[in-house]
């Protein structure tokens, strides 16, 4: 049977049918709609397979790790900057090792579509010492999540499972196969606990590891090499880059397409040996490069993103592959002229509009007022016609920024951060705060949902101010305001009132976002429907 599924519902699909019991994530685009599928899959319900979303990728990962440690099989979804976030427990539970198989998916986003930066997530996998897989196409998607599972186990270690935003978000037809039982429950017995003592003989055990990783590397099936080229260049094809290569030279080529890593230099040996150079072909940053270089030596040319030959930055395309082999690419397109800029805006109607149409008032009126901003859909606040925010740089920044600023002497300091953001990474910068009584002024602009990434569900939703108040905070410089049009002199007069005082002050306008409200509408007019 087959199935028109995108990338990240091929992973999902793959993961169930391979005997998932969690799937532990937070949303983050081009991850997001993998935990989704799972959470709407008919076997999910059948199973009780755990499908929530998590506060934080830590905590997602951290549960999966304990999910393993009792013997069952686990999924932890994030995009790539999620990995900064994991990445204290995704390193070291490659020390402590696995038990039942724990699969990572990373989802890089190469161009920034979405995101901050263009990080290669391979990076982590080849830091942390674990196999990586990286599927081509959405078929591969699907069967390469039993495999991983499978060798997770065999291995008792971890596997990175890397796809970037083109595979994650188009669609294929994946042929399905059987569906496997979920394990029992069989908790290790085996001590993880990663004192120094301990640490260091499961370092050593890591370490004997890795020729193990590397032969099935070298034997995997979605490694294979590809000969028919009249050129005596080889190309090196990574992931979804092999699709690119085959658009741009079909069959007339010597390829060695690389979907399972650690790199096979036995096969990258064999390519060198049969051709003059190397092209290598990855859609991220020059991973695979700079190993082949270093695997043949200085003599041998290979090139890639750090030659030039392929662009340093942003997405691969046929054309591009094209040029590097130089072949004719397809026609250039200049860019039409005199088009007005049309960049992202809020939705109407959304809250985050009637906040920024308060904080710009205070802007106007104090030209030395700094406001820190942060991760969601508020970010486009730092845009026409608000044009409000002075930095953005990662999640939860907003406030510890805000501190550091005023540590320093500037004043106002405002910082706004979104409601899922400040539970994913806004609290503990809050509580620095509280405990030095930083003259800051915090606006958590809550629309009750993850809003960014669709309207997933917020971790603190109707506990913000009980949360700000456990940390320390202050009741009489904590207020929950509504976000309307009608609102924004209050909002601006109480905004004022706060950056007067020389101590943390907490602004919560609430406001469920427009479009989940909107949905929430659509649903429950068609649950009235229903009963009449």
């Amino acid at each position: 049977m087959k199935k028109l599924l995108l990338g990240d519902e091929a992973i999902a699909l793959g993961a169930i049918h391979a005997g998932l019991s969690g799937v532990y994530a937070y949303p983050g685009t081009p991850s997001t709609e993998i935990t989704e599928f799972i959470q709407g899959h008919p076997l999910t319900k059948e199973r009780g397979i755990h499908s929530r979303w998590c506060t934080n990728e830590k905590t997602a990962m951290e549960a999966a790790l304990g999910m393993s440690y009792a013997g069952k099989r686990a999924l932890v979804c994030m995009k790539h900057v999620g990995m900064n976030v994991c990445a204290d427990a995704f390193v070291n539970s490659a020390v402590t090792g696995v038990h039942g198989g724990l699969v990572v998916l990373a989802a890089d986003d190469p161009s920034m579509h979405s995101s901050q930066n263009e990080q290669d997530s391979r990076f982590y996998g080849k830091f942390a010492l674990i196999p990586i897989f990286e599927p081509s196409n959405q078929q591969e998607c699907y069967d390469v999540m039993a495999k991983a599972f499978e060798f997770s186990e065999a291995i008792k270690e971890p596997v990175l499972l890397r796809v970037v935003t083109r595979l994650a978000h188009s669609r294929a037809a994946v042929e399905i196969g059987e569906v496997r039982d979920t394990n029992p429950m069989n908790p290790s017995t085996d001590q993880w606990v990663l004192l120094p003592g301990i640490a260091r003989k499961k370092y050593e055990v890591l370490l004997g590891k890795q020729a193990q990783m590397l032969e099935a590397a070298e034997k995997s099936a979605f490694n294979r090499v590809e000969k028919g080229g009249k050129q005596r260049l080889g190309i090196i094809a990574c992931g979804i880059a092999y699709n690119y290569v085959k658009e741009a030279v079909g069959n007339d080529a010597n390829i060695l397409k690389v979907s399972q890593y650690p790199l096979p230099e036995a096969q990258v040996k064999a390519l060198a040996a049969e051709n003059d150079a190397l092209l290598v072909v990855e859609d991220g940053q020059p991973v695979v490069e700079q190993d082949v270089k270093a695997l043949l030596g200085a003599g041998y040319p290979v090139k890639g993103r750090l030659t030039g030959d392929l662009p340093r930055t942003g997405e691969l395309t046929p054309d591009c592959v094209c040029r590097a082999l130089g072949m004719p690419a397809g026609p250039a397109f200049e860019p039409a002229q005199n088009l007005a800029g049309r960049p992202p805006q809020l939705c109407k109607g959304c809250g985050h509009r009637d906040v920024y149409g308060a904080l710009r008032e205070i802007i106007d009126e104090m030209p030395d007022a700094r406001v820190f901003g942060d991760i969601g859909c508020y970010t486009l606040g730092a845009l026409p016609p608000f044009k409000a925010l002075s930095s953005t740089v990662d999640m939860g920044a907003s406030i510890t920024m805000a501190k550091g600023a005023a540590d320093a002497g500037l004043r106002p300091a405002i910082a706004v951060i979104g409601d899922s953001t400040f539970t994913h990474s806004g609290m503990t910068g809050l509580l620095d705060a509280i405990n030095e009584n930083s003259p800051i002024t915090v606006i958590i602009s809550d629309n009750l949902t993850t809003g960014m990434t669709g309207g997933q569900d917020s971790a603190g939703t109707n506990k913000f101010e009980a949360i700000c108040l456990g940390l320390g905070m202050d009741p009489a410089h904590l207020h929950v305001v509504t976000p309307l049009p009608k609102n924004i002199p209050a909002i601006a007069q109480l905004l004022r009132d706060e950056i007067a005082y020389e101590g943390v002050s907490v602004i919560i306008p609430r406001r469920e976002c427009i479009q989940t409200a909107a949905r929430h509408a659509r649903e429950a007019a068609k649950a009235k429907a229903s009963q009449n």
